[in-house]
């Protein structure tokens, strides 16, 4: 026998050992009790929180690597989101108000400026944080699981979803949650729609369309970042929609036309050939005569292209034929100064995205939403697909619950959303309720104070996320960053009750009224009319009870809840502090008292002295604070420092202990103290 054969007999019987093994995972069946479907930024800012809560999870991601969306998106290859490094601010959490692609994690340097320092970073980084930040967090994830059907099974115990990947392998769970984006391309049928490029396969060298009229179906970021790249090269750059431009600075909605991509408005107003005009798709035809010559100037021929003209189809004698047609046909045969009379040499379709509901079965499938066109999934508003009870959507496709009204579809919004729909599953599926932070009702200013000068995620998800203040008599039990429109349920989702003594929602929110954004008095900066506030600001609602399902559906127009007991606007600040002791605090304290029925002054120890000296019962601040030998702070560094760097955050339910009482953590009667130490008020 030959020496080398036993060896080939051996390896070739591990070969085939390893191979079956190979075999027997891939068209096996893995159970979990969490599927992640997206390794994308909302998918792995899910499975991190699902990690560090220790559930069995996996995310399963079609392509080789996290974040592949951005790896061809958007194509001319500059994010949109603001990443500033520099805020003169060292405390973490007001940091996140202006880093918009950082994900939400316990390290405090993990952030996207590891990755680049830019102020509108290249998109190549954020596959490369994405990355950084699966490898870091040691994340659960699966690459090349290109899932193409969803179906669910409902047994006497349980639903459950079941996917099943390109190799017949099936991978079982009794919570979906799909982070997969939107990255099917948008696309509306008209006449010559066959004739027209799209965005997801545009060349984006612009020296392609030089001395080319370009006309862009779409008045979007990505029609707008079209646009930008061939102004210098095109003869002439057109777009049409059926709205006008929406820039973000006037509806402050960030999906509308930021100023980064806006250069063709200035060509277009200030008339150098560039233009923008307002039609329904639906309404158009895009035509194709073959038969003319393109012509340089002088009359010589400058060699046979392709020409397409925009034609309403009221004017299309064959409704359904774009090709040949007359020169009768063309719109401006019709109406001799008709805009667009001239053809173009590219149209080009810029309409966005859309949610790929074709992997889902019947079973389980959300409804398309009612607004956005249809493009997302319909969801309720604690996330969980309508109808499809156990999976909940995540990330941009999620955004039809505050489509065009906060920064839902966009990573510095949704990981916020992402936090409290893990909270959510916390609590119905491990009896965990909602983390809530236990406050003296004497340190509840100081906290609101805190929050609404540094808080990322009700600023970043206005009027959608907010705190839920449960008053308890002498202390309250604070809920950070609730789900507003799911407040009717309240209870049901974070385990809280409501007692008798009410609760408060603390917002963020924009004023209604139309203003010029630019002009003369647009802010308003007297705190006696904080009501007339227009830009962002905080908003208190008292209730005794929670509103209703139908309250909530009939409540005031542009308004984020039913109408209260009792409002609270703090006047808009200029530098969104809110710490003014006339402007801000002093209101804020008298809106407190009058829910709680409490004295809710802070005095100095001299103050509580002679209180103690002439008053059977002194206030409640010097109860819990002088009397129990805590003073009030009147040292100037300390202030700056909570400032600065806010105080500890708390990590549970019951974090930190008290020396006085060890119900309260123990930062909390400095940081009530420093804060409050601008009024002296006695009796």
């Amino acid at each position: 026998m030959e020496p080398s054969l036993p060896c080939f007999i051996f390896f070739s019987l591990v070969g085939f050992v390893f191979t079956s093994f190979n075999d027997l995972h891939r068209n096996g069946t893995q159970h979990h009790d969490y599927c992640v479907l997206g390794a994308g930024p909302a998918g792995l800012q899910m499975g991190y929180f699902l990690s560090k809560a220790k559930r069995n999870y996996i995310i399963l991601e079609r392509n080789s690597g996290p974040g592949s969306f951005f790896n061809k998106y958007p194509r001319h290859r500059k994010l949109i989101s603001i990443n500033k490094i520099h805020t003169g601010r060292r405390n973490r959490e007001f940091n996140l108000r202006h880093d918009w692609n950082s994900l939400l994690s316990d390290k405090p340097d993990l952030l996207f400026q590891r990755v680049s320092s830019e102020f509108y970073p290249p998109a190549d980084k954020l596959p490369l944080y994405l990355s950084m930040f699966e490898r870091e967090l040691k994340l659960k994830v699966q690459y090349g699981v290109d899932v193409g059907r969803i179906r669910a099974v409902q047994s006497a115990a349980e639903r459950s979803y079941i996917l099943t990947d390109q190799h017949g392998g099936d991978y079982t769970c009794s919570v979906l949650l799909v982070a997969t984006g939107l990255w099917v391309p948008q696309v509306v049928e008209f006449v010559g729609s066959d004739l027209v490029e799209g965005y997801e396969s545009i060349s984006t060298n612009p020296e392609d369309y030089k001395d080319q009229a370009v006309l862009i179906l779409g008045k979007g970021n990505s029609a707008f970042e079209t646009a930008q790249s061939i102004i210098g090269t095109a003869s002439r750059v057109h777009m049409l929609s059926s709205s006008p431009v929406r820039l973000a600075w006037q509806t402050h909605y960030v999906g509308d036309l930021r100023a980064v991509n806006n250069e063709l408005i200035d060509t277009y107003q200030l008339k150098s050939l560039d233009g923008l005009v307002e039609a329904r798709l639906e309404k158009i035809v895009i035509a194709e005569r073959k038969d003319q010559s393109r012509r340089a100037s002088g009359g010589k021929k400058k060699g046979k292209g392709r020409q397409f003209y925009l034609m309403l189809k009221k004017y299309l004698q064959n409704s359904q034929n774009s090709s040949g047609v007359t020169q009768e046909e063309l719109s401006g045969y019709h109406i001799d100064n008709f805009p667009m009379r001239k053809p173009y040499d590219r149209v080009i379709r810029c309409l966005g995205f859309r949610f790929n509901f074709s992997i889902f079965d019947s079973s389980a499938s959300p409804p398309n939403s009612e607004n956005a066109k249809g493009r997302l999934p319909g969801v309720t508003a604690w996330y969980e697909g309508k109808d499809t009870p156990g999976l909940f959507v995540l990330g941009t496709a999620s955004h039809s619950r505050d489509y065009r009204a906060s920064a839902g579809g966009f990573i510095h919004g949704f990981r916020y959303t992402a936090r409290a729909v893990h909270r959510v599953l916390e609590h119905r599926y491990h009896g965990n309720a909602w983390p809530s932070t236990k406050l003296s009702t004497t340190q509840l200013l100081s906290w609101i104070l805190r929050r609404v000068s540094e808080a990322s995620g009700p600023y970043q998800m206005f009027e959608m996320v907010g705190d839920v203040i449960l008053l308890r008599g002498l202390h309250c039990e604070y809920v950070e960053e609730f789900l507003l429109q799911a407040l009717p349920q309240f209870s049901t989702l974070s385990g809280h009750q409501i007692s008798r003594h009410g609760f408060i929602v603390l917002v963020m929110q924009y004023g209604k009224k139309k203003i010029d954004y630019l002009g003369r008095g647009r802010a308003e900066t007297d705190w006696t009319k904080a009501w007339k506030s227009n830009f962002l600001h905080p908003v208190l609602y008292y209730y005794d009870r929670l509103p209703t399902e139908e309250e909530m559906r009939m409540r005031p127009h542009g308004w984020p809840l039913p109408r209260p007991k009792a409002i609270h606007h703090m006047v808009e600040d200029f530098l969104t502090e809110w710490d003014g002791p006339v402007s801000h605090i002093q209101p804020l304290r008298s809106f407190l008292e009058h829910c709680v029925q409490t004295d809710l002054r802070a005095f100095y120890a001299e103050s509580c002295f002679r209180s103690a000296l002439t008053h059977r019962k002194p206030p409640l601040f010097c109860q819990e604070g002088y009397l129990n030998r805590q003073g009030l702070s009147q040292n100037s560094q300390l202030l700056q420092h909570v400032y600065d760097t806010g105080p500890p955050r708390p990590q549970h339910h019951d974090a930190g202990s008290s020396d006085v009482n060890p119900a309260f953590p123990s930062y909390l009667a400095p940081a009530g103290a420093s804060l409050s130490s601008g009024l002296k008020l006695d009796l």
